[in-house]
């Protein structure tokens, strides 16, 4: 098989698997990425016994790439995905040409896998996994315990040391409430400046 081919075997391989995880192609993509690396590995690996452990390297690497993407956006995976997923391809190739057609494969498999998301439905997976649109009051969510929204702005005092975290009385109700990082003294004015959930906010008056 000449060296060139690995170009084409890795880069098909990148593309369609990415395009199984980007697009809903109801498993066709996943089926021919699978197909192309198996080929590959089975092609140019000289120790057959290394093949799954390619496989394995292979897969984890396209994973965290996935995983830094769609979750995390802070870089630190996609980089160890992709040095896993060079390794896997340059460590298997019989020589450095084809390693280096390998690794090339890869970028452009990646990148050419969004096109996809031009011509094929977006898998709903993600919507799941990153919220994309606001909790608002006005989209028929609240972010408050409506029990406890009629609370903001009102004034009591302090039945304990808030350190940060401790008893406030507003009227004739006792509430655990959090004082924002500042310890307040027991017997403090405070007034309530905001509601989160059932997470009652002060500060001293």
């Amino acid at each position: 098989m000449p060296d060139w081919m690995s170009f084409i075997i890795v880069g098909l391989a990148t593309l369609f698997l990415l395009g199984e995880v980007f697009v809903n192609v109801k498993g066709i993509f996943g089926i021919l990425g699978i197909g192309f690396i198996t080929i590959y590995f089975a092609a140019w690996l000289v120790d057959p016994s290394m093949f799954f452990m390619m496989i394995i390297l292979y897969m984890v690497g396209l994973l965290l790439i996935i995983i830094d993407g769609k979750v995390l956006n802070d870089g630190t995976f996609g980089v160890i995905g992709l040095v896993c997923m060079v390794l896997s391809v340059g460590i298997t190739a019989p020589n450095w040409v084809a390693g280096l057609y390998a690794v090339i494969g890869i970028f452009v498999g990646g990148m050419s896998s969004l096109f996809f998301l031009k011509v094929f439905k977006k898998r709903v997976m993600w919507t799941k996994i990153t919220l994309f649109d606001q909790l608002t009051d006005e989209k028929g969510y609240s972010s408050m315990n409506k029990s406890y929204h009629y609370l903001v702005g009102k004034e009591g005092s302090t039945i304990t040391d808030m350190r940060p975290i401790g008893t406030i009385r507003i009227g004739e109700q006792e509430f655990s409430a959090i004082s924002q990082g500042k310890w307040i003294s027991k017997g403090t004015n405070i007034v309530i400046t905001e509601v989160d959930g059932t997470k009652i906010l002060i500060k001293e008056k």
